[in-house]
């Protein structure tokens, strides 16, 4: 407990204890009130021995105590003679009637116009407590004024987080051996500057990471740090924005003056977008607060203090929109794409967490790799954290390769809701969209394997078709995308054909497929009619930039015409073509649809042998003699089996997997409307 704290509480309890004392000597020394008849009577008798006279009343004191009358009129001072006067009329009568003489007035030994003990305990008390009270709010007063005084001074400080000597080291961080190579010049600077200095080579002042979320911009920057062993300072880019002007630009003038006192050191900007948007754009005007955090930070970076022994790094998913002289050599003049890693390095990825997990032996790490394409380092990592739960649900000692599994799922699509009510309706109409999606996923020839069919909800989802790439492609041929939109609309061809009504479960289809069909047309040139053009670009809008005058949308009505009618004939195409297939296999999906409502889920063997012409019930025997463990586990096979070689391509400009691979699974949100 603070000291501030305990005075506070010590002196509310005097308070009280001195409330409490007052109001029994005030109870003590009050006086009993009597009627003015009473009052004639005792002094008639002789009994008082004091009196006291005040304006509205009377107080006399007897041996039975202390008495008091409340005058009907007016008595003071003034007024003596006449009350001296009632009081001996008042006498007389009384000694008359009693048969005696009556010798004059009675009038007690004390008789005053002030009474000493009149004055209630309070009136001493309050005064007392006033000062005190009033002592008290002062000091809080003051020390709330200091407070809030240090916290104004303080504002314009830092936020920094510092670390002496980070303990993550390069082998941390795997998957990303080129990156690496880069950041090792870095190192080696920190450590043995003159090396450098005597060639005249000047290492980059500033480094930029570059990359998709949780791909470890901010451990390679901990990593530096940690191999040359220096200070590290980590800072959010919002961090220095305060709804103050100019508190940004002080914290970064701190910033640096606190870094210069520990160089050489590294300083690390997370999220510098926030702070570092291309300026100009009309928005703020020239005094906005981010505006001169961003000059400041440009000034401290490559200004006319030089600042030899301090590296600046920042990461961000958004370079597009970032300052162009931010970017400008003398600053961060050297940028590191930090892209998803590949199989291989998924597989160190993988290797790396679970460092500290019990792993089951027939666990193959590059199995799991092949079928985690497009998982970035921190979905890796979740996805051994979510085995982990998994297999202490379970009881298990060991994490083996069916949590393994399980955790893809419930990363890619959250975990499964068997608890939920499901009408018959429902099922049977679910398992024919799923149906759809398997049976196309198979007849395409470049769709991806299909690992698990399943009309568990899971998510969203009323069901799931998971089909998940073995190869890491860097780019994505017209006829993929093309069967993977008709594989896409086989659940809402499925309901057409066999329920002959359609239903909002193809919702996210549809958009899916709409989204895939008009990057075709609008940016990977993929529309005879309108030609190698491209319309629009893969990056979310910059409002500023759009205000500057750089408009991403700045085509004719005509051309916009042109684009929604070859979208329109992309998805009808795609459609009769899913349609005429279904109809020429309408028996496997009718078997398909027929095993999953009786079964639930299926995976990669059932539906080969369902492809194969076997009937229903061939099927579900398999099922019924099999371990549902074996079945489901898809790195049985895949381990046997080496991955393919990837061929050696030219360097051209092509489309990333993780944006244009249209369906990793089939998730539909099955009446989500309803």
């Amino acid at each position: 407990m603070k000291k501030s704290t305990k005075i506070i509480i010590g002196v509310i309890v005097g308070l009280v204890i001195a409330g409490i004392v007052a109001l029994i000597l005030t109870n003590f020394f009050s006086a009993t009130e009597v009627s003015y008849n009473q009052f004639f009577q005792d002094m008639t008798a002789k009994k008082v021995e004091e009196l006291y006279i005040d304006a509205y009343k009377l107080t006399y004191v007897t041996e039975g105590g202390k008495f008091q009358v409340i005058f009907p009129s007016l008595y003071g001072a003034s007024d003596w003679f006449t009350f001296v006067e009632q009081l001996a009329e008042a006498q007389e009568k009384a000694a008359i009637a009693a048969g005696g003489t009556f010798d004059g007035v009675y009038l007690p030994g004390v008789v005053s116009f002030t009474d000493p003990n009149a004055t209630s305990i309070w009136s001493s008390i309050l005064p007392i407590v006033g000062v005190v009270v009033l002592a008290i709010v002062f000091w809080l007063m003051m020390r709330s004024i200091a407070g809030g005084n240090a916290k104004t001074m303080n504002i314009g400080k830092t936020k920094a987080h510092m670390q002496n000597k980070p303990n993550v080291r390069f082998a941390d961080v795997a998957g990303a051996e080129e990156e690496k190579e880069e950041l090792k010049e870095v190192v080696d600077f920190l450590k043995a500057p003159r090396k450098f200095a005597d060639l005249g080579a000047k290492i980059p002042s500033g480094v930029l990471l570059v990359g998709p979320p949780g791909t470890g911009k901010t451990l390679f920057a901990k990593a530096v740090a940690g191999e040359a062993g220096v200070p590290f300072f980590s800072v959010s880019g919002s961090d220095f924005v305060e709804m103050y002007v100019g508190v940004g630009a002080s914290r970064v003038r701190d910033l640096f003056d606190l870094a210069k006192k520990n160089q050489p050191c590294i300083i690390f900007i997370d999220e510098i977008d926030a702070v570092g948007r291309r300026r100009g754009a009309g928005l703020g005007g020239g005094h906005d607060e981010r505006e001169q955090t961003l000059n400041q930070i440009l000034v401290q970076m490559d200004g006319f203090e030089t600042n030899d022994g301090i590296i600046v790094m920042a990461a961000t998913n958004r370079a597009d929109i970032l300052d162009p002289a931010l970017l400008r050599p003398g600053r961060f003049d050297r940028q590191i794409n930090v892209n998803l890693p590949d199989v291989k390095g998924r597989e160190q990825i993988l290797k790396v967490h679970a460092r500290n997990k019990p792993m089951s032996p027939d666990v193959n790490f590059r199995t799991v790799a092949r079928i985690t394409a497009g998982f970035s380092g921190a979905e890796l990592a979740n996805l051994l954290n979510e085995a982990a739960i998994l297999a202490v649900r379970k009881g298990k000692k060991l994490i083996g390769n069916i949590e393994l599994y399980d955790g893809i799922n419930k990363v890619l699509m959250g975990p499964q809701k068997k608890s939920r009510v499901v009408t018959e309706s429902d099922k049977r109409c679910t398992a024919y969209h799923e149906a759809g999606h398997a049976v196309l996923a198979c007849l395409c020839e470049h769709c991806d394997p299909v690992h698990e069919v399943s009309i568990i909800p899971r998510g969203r989802a009323a069901g799931y078709t998971m089909t998940r790439p073995e190869t890491d492609d860097n780019d994505v041929s017209y006829n993929k995308l093309i069967d993977n939109i008709c594989m896409s609309l086989g659940g809402r061809v499925a309901e057409e054909l066999v329920i002959h009504d359609v239903t909002t479960g193809a919702s996210a289809d549809l958009q899916h497929v709409s989204d895939i069909a008009r990057r075709m047309v609008t940016q990977w040139g993929m529309s005879d009619k309108l030609g190698l053009v491209a319309y629009d670009n893969d990056q979310p809008p910059f409002m500023g930039m759009e205000y500057g005058g750089h408009n991403h949308s700045s085509y004719s009505q005509a051309t916009s015409a042109t684009i929604d009618d070859e979208i329109r004939r992309l998805i009808a195409s795609a459609h009769e073509r899913a349609t005429k297939l279904l109809k020429e296999n309408r028996k496997i999906m009718d078997n398909m649809a027929r095993v999953l409502v009786e079964r639930e889920t299926i995976y990669t063997e059932e539906v080969r042998m369902l492809m194969e012409g076997k009937d229903y019930k061939e099927v579900i025997a398999y099922m019924d003699s099999q371990d549902e463990n074996a079945r489901k586990n898809p790195f049985v096979k895949m381990t046997e089996e080496k991955p393919a070689e990837q061929p050696v391509q030219e360097p051209v400009e092509t489309v990333p997997a993780e944006t244009a691979t249209p369906v990793e699974e089939g998730t539909d949100d099955k009446k989500a409307e309803d």
